[in-house]
Formats: C-alpha cells, sequence, structure tokens
C-alpha cells in the first residue's frame, strides 16, 4: 500500500505522461548524437531532461491551470492526463520548478548563445501554452503551433548545441517536424470540442469545428511527407512515416461536433502509432548515419 507521500509523488509523475517522454527526449538526442557522433555528458543529461523534468513542466503545469475544466473530461485521470487534486498543484509547480532548475543550468553553462536562445524559447512555450493570462492553448491556431514548438525545440536545440551548420535539408526537415507537430494538437483537439466548449475554452477545434480539424490535420499530416520527399537520402524514405497517420484519421474525414468525442479511439491508436514510427525512424536515422 502506498503512503501519502508515494501517492503524491505517483500522481506528479502520472502528470508528467510517461507514455510521451520519449516524444521530446528522442528528438534532441538524436539531433545531437547525430551531429556530434559522441555519446558525452551533454548527451546524456540533456536527454534526461528532455525525458522527465521537461515533460514535468510542460504537461504538470497544464494539469494544474486545466483542472476546472479537466473535470468534466472523461479523458482525464490516466495516460491522457493526470486529473491532479488541488491539494497538489502547488507542489506539482514547485516539483516542475525544481526538476528544471538544475538541468537548465547545466545546459545553459555548457551551451553557446544559440542554443541558449532556442533553450528560452523552448521554456517559454511550455509556460505560455497553459499558464494564466498567457493561455496559448486558448488562442485558436496558436495554440497548435505552441504544442508543435514543444516537440521541434528539443530538437533545434541539440543542434545548435552541437553547432549544427544549417542545411536545406535539415530546415526542410524540422519544418515537415513542426507540421507534423500542429497536426498531432490539431487532431488531438477534436475529441475534447465538447468538454473545451463546456469550459469556454477556444482552440482550434472549437472555434472552426471537428470536420475542418480534422481535414486540416490531414492536410498538415500530407505536406510533412510530402516535404520530405524533398530531401537527400534517406529522407525521402521518412515520407511513408506520414502514411500511418493518414490512414488513422482519414476515417474521420466527415467527424460532426457531436460525434467528435468519439476520435478517441484513434488518438488511442496515434499514442501507440508514435512508438511504431519512432522505431522506424530510428531505423532510417542509423541508416543516416552509416551513410554519411
Amino acid at each position: 500500500m502506498k503512503t501519502g507521500s508515494g501517492r503524491t509523488i505517483a500522481q506528479i509523475v502520472l502528470s508528467s505522461r510517461p507514455v510521451s517522454w520519449i516524444n521530446t527526449a528522442f528528438p534532441f538526442g538524436a539531433a545531437y548524437l547525430l551531429t556530434t557522433r559522441e555519446l558525452d555528458a551533454t548527451l546524456v543529461i540533456g536527454f534526461l531532461y528532455f525525458l522527465v523534468p521537461y515533460n514535468l513542466a510542460m504537461y504538470g503545469i497544464n494539469d494544474v491551470f486545466d483542472y476546472a475544466s479537466d473535470v468534466a473530461n472523461p479523458r482525464k485521470g490516466g495516460i491522457e492526463g493526470a486529473l491532479l487534486a488541488p491539494r497538489l498543484h502547488r507542489t506539482t509547480l514547485w516539483a516542475a520548478a525544481l526538476s528544471n532548475l538544475p538541468f537548465l543550468v547545466f545546459l545553459v553553462a555548457v551551451g553557446n548563445l544559440a542554443s541558449t536562445a532556442w533553450l528560452a524559447v523552448s521554456i517559454f512555450a511550455v509556460i505560455a501554452y497553459s499558464a494564466p493570462r498567457l493561455r496559448f492553448k486558448e488562442r485558436p491556431f496558436l495554440d497548435s503551433v505552441t504544442s508543435s514548438i514543444h516537440f521541434v525545440s528539443p530538437a533545434v536545440f541539440g543542434l545548435a548545441l552541437a553547432e549544427a551548420k544549417p542545411t536545406v535539408a535539415m530546415v526542410t526537415t524540422l519544418l515537415a517536424f513542426f507540421l507534423w507537430g500542429m497536426a498531432a494538437h490539431a487532431f488531438g483537439a477534436v475529441q475534447d470540442i465538447g468538454p473545451d466548449r463546456e469550459a469556454g475554452i477556444r482552440s482550434v477545434a472549437t472555434v472552426i469545428g471537428a470536420r475542418a480539424t480534422v481535414r486540416l490535420a490531414l492536410a498538415l499530416w500530407l505536406l510533412a511527407g510530402i516535404l520530405m520527399l524533398t530531401t537527400t537520402w534517406p529522407g525521402p524514405l521518412a515520407a511513408a512515416l506520414a502514411l500511418p497517420y493518414l490512414l488513422n484519421t482519414a476515417g474521420w474525414w466527415n467527424v460532426t461536433d457531436d460525434t467528435s468525442a468519439a476520435t478517441n479511439v484513434a488518438w488511442r491508436r496515434f499514442i501507440a502509432l508514435n512508438y511504431v514510427v519512432g522505431f522506424l525512424a530510428t531505423m532510417l536515422l542509423i541508416l543516416a548515419w552509416v551513410s554519411s
């Protein structure tokens, strides 16, 4: 049986979305390792930062300030988001701040001007998405942009930290990744149209509706795949990685606002797809490594 402190820790860890930790750590690690080709302390510490503390800040802050709407959302309380009791809010915010601080100090100390600037952008986006007054998550379209920054900025930071020289292929790949992130956020917002409207929360999905949002997500994933076709080998192979997302989402082409909650089935598949696609992306990165 867990003690009171054990339950508190478990809830705080759950609020960091362990199932999604790799989605931010992998982009950083891959970008840094492919550039430096070295397994060093900076890679390990940076990977650990984007694996746990970064996610605790991103999702923990969100769970604290979204509590009022999360109570009415049947998705919350599991792998798709903790339902943090108000008594845990202050503790969660402190845990996020204190777990992030030492990592940030280290990453700034070993970094350069460009990497520190991108790290600042990344942290600002994490805070601005959910924090009162800023609340970018309630600014339609900016919500999807900010959410995508959460996942792309660790990669850009890793490249800057490793002092990578920008190339057309690199920028194109990052842009494709950015479009992927926007599509993922937009599609994820569809299932929450009902609870969000009841709570008075504006999102890309509540503003343009379920059907238009699904079609927007499909267009963004398709464009991401097309962009990868223009990159250097083995980049074009990554275009195929857009197909699982397109197939998973296409069935909801004619979804309505009234049936939007049912897209949670596809959203749960999306979470699983990330692991499969992540494995395939890793294979492509290994191919890129040995080909260069």
